[in-house]
């Protein structure tokens, strides 16, 4: 297993302190958390080229035990990147294709009378994998999207009164195209603050699309060409590990006044969810553990926010009329936030 080079900081933080965040893994090579990162996000990149912030952000999410929701036009690497996460991790991968056909016991499983045995068996779903591709999901209807709430939020589905683990780590990557909305269920509240992060991978710039073309024919990587670069129990031990990264009272203080000011919005008539700032901190826990830092600062935080909470803000009747965007609202509250001090830190 090779460690990738280290990334450029197109996030926008510097990486600091950058052994400060030490364990080992199960092959005993004592790689850092930062170095475990990079390797994945490095191969990752090899399938989808030119999105190096979007894959950063999604394996952000995967550490940080959430669910991500990848809302772009077909095309563009949605399935590719499941597909790539899922072969790095050396976990178990599933697609769901969803349909308005479909029905909840195809997502989480059915009990089959066994004659034979004179009892119930249990037939798992397509949610029992380490990483779920849950494609087209507002094209099912609210029932069979209602499947996945307990799977996500508890990380277990109850079939018949008898209640079933799915495997750690557990990550759901979502998608739904903006574009074609006929004949679609807009996924509801409930449903949108189960999801971690929203991302959209967007269009390649021209010399990474450029790069794609070239490699068709001659350096084409595919995700099932990809082998694992740690295993899935690595990934779990991990994820539980981030919560050592200092997350300090002023900067707790930070969160909680902008989940507060999202509430109390006139443009909002749904805020941010404890959920939310929840994920908002786990978050970005993650993201200064991938740069090297054992602590996090204001600019973690405000580099999440809008992938973190934009998706779970409903806007007023009235900022719709005014062409108001959730995005708009967002900016503006991080504008009249006061942003802790390093002294106060």
């Amino acid at each position: 297993m090779q460690t990738a080079p280290r990334p450029d900081n197109s996030l926008g933080t510097e990486a600091t302190e950058s052994n400060s965040f030490r364990g080992s893994d199960s092959s005993g090579l004592g790689s850092s958390f930062k170095e475990i990162f990079d390797a994945l996000s490095s191969q990752i990149e090899t399938v989808i080229r030119g999105k190096r912030r979007a894959i950063h952000l999604a394996l952000v999410c995967m550490f940080a035990e959430g669910h991500l929701l990848v809302e772009d036009v077909p095309g563009v690497g949605k399935t590719s990147l499941a597909k790539a996460i899922a072969r790095s991790v050396g976990g178990t991968w599933r697609r769901i294709q969803f349909t308005p056909d479909l029905l909840p016991s195809d997502v989480t499983g059915v009990s089959v009378w066994d004659r034979a045995r004179g009892d119930f068996e249990f037939r798992p779903g397509g949610i029992f994998a380490n990483v779920v591709l849950a494609d087209e999901i507002n094209r099912a209807s609210p029932k069979t999207q209602s499947a996945l709430l307990e799977a996500m939020e508890e990380q277990q589905v109850t079939i018949d009164a008898n209640t079933y683990a799915l495997p750690s780590p557990f990550l759901v990557i979502a998608t739904q195209n903006p574009v074609e909305l006929e004949g679609t269920y807009p996924l509801p509240e409930a449903q949108l603050d189960r999801f971690l992060l929203r991302l959209r991978i967007g269009y390649p710039d021209r010399d990474a699309e450029l790069a794609i073309l070239d490699a068709q024919d001659t350096s084409a990587v595919s995700p099932e060409d990809l082998e694992p670069v740690t295993d899935a129990d690595v990934i779990a031990s991990w994820s539980r590990a981030l919560g050592r990264v200092h997350v300090a009272p002023e900067l707790a203080g930070y969160i909680i006044d902008i989940v507060e000011a999202t509430r109390h919005h006139r443009d909002l008539l749904l805020g941010v969810s404890p959920r939310g700032a929840l994920g908002l901190q786990r978050a970005a826990r993650a993201l200064a553990a991938s740069i090297g830092r054992s602590y996090v600062v204001p600019d973690d935080v405000k580099l999440l926010a809008s992938a973190v909470l934009e998706h779970r803000l409903m806007l007023s009747s009235e900022a719709i009329t005014r062409g108001v965007s959730a995005a708009d609202v967002l900016a503006s509250i991080l504008e009249s936030v006061s942003v802790p001090t390093a002294h106060g830190l």
